[in-house]
């Protein structure tokens, strides 16, 4: 197994499996963290790395629904991602499926859960790609890095929110 820890966000990879498993804790409520997931509002606030816009042009969490979000760079380069909603239970559970516009064909399973651990959130995320190979070049692309920053996005966004409250 090999694991990943950069700050609070950890990436796990079993030899021999199709899947990724990001975990990572929240200072917020679990019903906070999971709006902020299903909120095609907050998800330009957090989706993706600093250094790309996030532009929603499709997003409709529930059963059966679809989300499709672009990413563009300062050169107005546009990259293209999109899935569709399986399960959404909340504050619980996404289903979903995720697929790279650029890498046609190339669907992983995605099941982001949600618990509430003492009013705080751990949000577990498991990629399960359809093959080995389609894992590793995923892993290998820069995934951790895309990750990590997405998620400290997040947390920013939630944890703000919930300094805000108290206030």
């Amino acid at each position: 197994m090999t694991e990943i820890e950069t700050d609070q966000t950890k990436l796990t990879v079993e030899p021999d499996t199709r899947a990724i498993e990001i975990r990572r804790g929240f200072d917020a409520p679990r019903e906070q963290v999971f709006e902020a997931y299903v909120d095609p509002d907050r998800i330009p606030d957090w989706w993706g790395p600093r250094r790309y816009e996030t532009i929603v042009d499709e997003m409709d969490a529930r059963p059966g629904g679809q989300w499709r979000f672009v990413s563009r760079d300062d050169e107005g380069n546009e990259y293209g991602f999109r899935g569709v909603y399986h399960d959404v239970v909340a504050p619980e559970r996404i289903v979903q499926t995720w697929e790279f516009e650029g890498s046609p064909g190339d669907v992983s399973l995605e099941t982001a859960t949600f618990e509430d651990v003492d009013g705080r959130t751990r949000m577990t995320a498991q990629s399960v790609f359809q093959t080995v190979e389609a894992r590793d070049a995923n892993a290998e692309s820069g995934m951790q890095e895309g990750a990590r920053e997405t998620w400290e996005r997040l947390a920013e966004l939630v944890e703000e929110s919930e300094t805000g409250r108290e206030a």
